[in-house]
């Protein structure tokens, strides 16, 4: 039998960015496979979900996730985001996420200063744990 099918099927990241892009936020992953699983995410004023793709067996491998961003609420909405991302995980526990963000809409908290481009850097760094 894989090690790594011995580790469980859940985890649950927190850092900074995580869960939507919220400044700090929780994603949990269920695995639905030995590869495929799927992710909430919760951050301040923020969410998310994801369908991840691993690279190896097991929750501990690093992943490419196809996701979805929302970013604030009401009149604190800024904008939400589809976009594909590549997330590292490590031996025990530590990750980092980068990808691009295509962006769906924007709200009235977006910042009048910044650049309106329709596709976004997205990035996160934490930990996780295996449930």
């Amino acid at each position: 039998m894989n090690e790594s099918n011995n580790e469980g099927r859940a985890s649950l990241s927190i850092g900074v960015l995580n869960g939507g892009g919220g400044l700090v936020g929780a994603d949990f992953e269920a695995l639905l496979s030995n590869r495929v699983g799927l992710q909430l995410g919760a951050g301040w004023v923020s969410y998310s979900v994801g369908l991840n793709y691993h690279l190896k067996p097991g929750i501990r491998s690093s992943f490419l996730s196809l996701s979805y961003w929302h970013q604030g609420l009401r009149e604190g909405f800024a904008q939400s985001l589809v976009g594909p991302s590549y997330v590292f995980r490590g031996k025990k526990w530590f990750t980092a996420q980068i990808g691009l963000g295509y962006v769906l809409d924007r709200g009235p908290a977006f910042p009048a200063t910044m650049e309106q481009t329709p596709v976004i850097l997205t990035y996160s760094i934490g930990a996780y744990f295996v449930l």
